[in-house]
């Protein structure tokens, strides 16, 4: 397993990230409702990871209900004796409360949250913390004084973002700076073949700044594994059988695309197009490990396996291609000058 510095920190993190967002049988009242799998089968993914190298598990309070996955790392944890063989990620930002103030990321909330995982994933420490998402309502400086306080206090070890603008990392990390603060080591997004509009601004920032970024739902939740095909209904079983309107969205000539070149290089390399899809990432540009789901101990040691794959530049430059999107003003009217992008 090759391993990697999270951004320009000392953490050092293997090339893939294990998600624990479908751990725990979780009710109807949550999106991940028949697309989860059960405590004992996540327990055993949990530890092929680990016995593969994937030491890296990131979850969140509000996967699941009343922070069920949490719940379920942290016992795994426990039981198996193995967090201090654990980099734990998990996050804070969403509602888990009642009220005004049961969501957002103010000092009131981050106190509260941060306890509440630590009890939930029966741990002292959480290695990374990370905001869910900007909050708009609360001036950046007061979360960053918060969480700086946690460093300071032993409870957390290094700061992530997730789902943050590109104006408000950067002013995130100025304030920082100025005002001598512990400041985000990474940043976790949407990445992937289907989706790249993080490369406008993001990645350049993320280079700037010494950012590493933890690529989320790198398949498109699963349109990259191949098993869809243009014009044919999706197999049954899949995530997104359920979640229709999302796999409607995919239904573009690009994205076919995409995913037929995809599948001649995983042909080529005789690899599989979610190992392709995956690889591609891990070459580009400030990726620090990619976020992978599972929900049982095939798709796991799949998902593994892409640490191995090594794609050569005109692999990268065929996929490039395929799944090239519309830059938008002013990119394009930049690239037009300066080739950049």
């Amino acid at each position: 397993m090759e391993y990697r510095s999270l951004g320009d920190s000392g953490l050092k993190v293997p090339v893939v990230c294990l998600g624990a967002m479908t751990f725990g049988e979780a009710d109807a009242s949550s999106f991940m409702h028949k697309v989860s799998c059960d405590q004992k089968t996540a327990f055993a993914i949990m530890s092929r990871a680990l016995e593969r190298g994937a030491n890296f598990i990131d979850t969140a309070d509000v996967y699941g209900q009343d922070g069920l996955s949490e719940r379920v790392v942290g016992s795994w944890m426990a039981e198996a004796r193995t967090r201090d063989r654990v980099v734990l990620a998990t996050k804070f930002r969403f509602r888990m409360g009642e009220g005004d103030n049961g969501t957002g990321a103010s000092r009131y909330r981050i106190v509260r949250t941060v306890e509440d995982s630590l009890r939930r994933l029966k741990t002292d420490r959480i290695d990374l913390y990370q905001i869910h998402m900007q909050d708009i309502d609360t001036p950046e400086e007061e979360t960053l004084r918060a969480l700086d306080d946690l460093v300071r206090a032993g409870k957390v070890l290094y700061l992530g973002a997730s789902n943050y603008t590109a104006y408000r990392l950067t002013d995130s990390h100025w304030i920082s700076k100025t005002e001598h603060l512990h400041r985000f080591v990474s940043l976790q997004m949407q990445y992937s073949l289907i989706v790249r509009d993080l490369e406008r601004e993001h990645v350049p920032l993320c280079r700037k700044f010494g950012l590493g970024i933890l690529p989320w739902s790198p398949l498109a939740g699963g349109f990259l594994t191949g098993k869809y095909h243009r014009d044919q209904p999706p197999p049954q079983g899949v995530r997104l059988e359920k979640w229709k309107d999302r796999l409607a969205g995919f239904d573009t000539d690009r994205n076919w695309r995409t995913i037929d070149a995809v599948r001649a290089v995983a042909a080529e390399r005789s690899a599989t197009p979610a190992a392709v899809s995956l690889a591609w990432l891990l070459a580009k540009p400030a990726v620090s490990s990619v976020i992978f789901g599972a929900r049982t101990i095939e798709q796991l040691d799949a998902n593994v396996d892409a640490a191995d794959v090594k794609l050569s530049a005109e692999d990268i430059q065929k996929l490039d291609e395929a799944s090239a999107f519309d830059l938008g003003y002013p990119y394009a009217f930049i690239a037009n000058i300066q080739k950049r992008w």
